[in-house]
């Protein structure tokens, strides 16, 4: 039996998405967004002037992601701070930069096998944690990124990330090392790179994660 909470949510991110319209499936499958033709630029298009919530009239630019369309692999931070506000690209500066040399270091980058995206879309000020009325707002566009991509593996990079996907207050140590599941997607997480920068003892440990990471992709295949 499908839960009515499930169900719920569901109905409320077809409507954020397309209206008062429902797509279903007459297959014998689950009933699911019909977004077969649409690509992640049309996407764009459609939800790049966002007025949802009060982010909305704060942001420079709509960070919406960048990366391969038919990415294996996708990385989820929890909001574009101000140098991605200003550039308009998620993971840029000091901590985009490392990310991009882990990402190498496992043989991907953030043009081939990877897209890189957050859950809110828009800078929320002063680089706080999203709200949950913002993320109640925005998590939707996301699902819809992930149902676009179809990746093999998503990754939560940082706590915040990893316990608005989750759902679960807890600390990253506990939620680390587990294969969690999102929407369908399996999903693991691991520290924010700029946790790394802020603390090198932590590197060892993200790039154990790191190496774990490109094992599932490839077992998935």
């Amino acid at each position: 039996m499908i839960k009515s909470d499930a169900v719920s949510r569901y109905l409320e991110q077809t409507k954020d998405l397309y209206g008062d319209q429902l797509f279903i499936s007459l297959a014998n499958e689950s009933s699911h967004v019909d977004s077969s033709d649409e690509s992640l630029d049309q996407f764009f298009d459609k939800i790049n002037q966002c007025q949802k919530c009060q982010l909305g009239q704060t942001r420079t630019n709509f960070v919406f992601g960048v990366g391969d369309p038919n990415a294996d692999l996708v990385l989820v931070g929890e909001a574009p701070g101000e140098q991605e506000d200003l550039q308009g690209e998620p993971f840029v500066g000091r901590a985009g930069k490392l990310l991009d040399k882990i990402l190498s270091a496992i043989e991907l980058s953030r043009n081939q096998g990877v897209y890189i995206c957050n859950v809110l879309k828009c800078h929320p000020p002063n680089n706080r944690d999203p709200l949950p009325s913002e993320v109640e707002q925005c998590e939707s566009y996301l699902i819809h990124q992930i149902n676009l991509i179809k990746p093999r593996l998503i990754v939560a990079l940082g706590r915040v990330a990893a316990k608005t996907l989750l759902k679960k207050d807890l600390p990253l140590k506990d939620m680390r090392s587990i294969k969690h599941d999102y929407h369908g997607t399996p999903l693991v997480a691991t520290y924010h790179p700029a946790a790394l920068l802020r603390n090198q003892n932590l590197k060892p440990a993200a790039w154990e994660d790191f190496k774990w990471i490109r094992r599932l992709i490839g077992e998935s295949k």
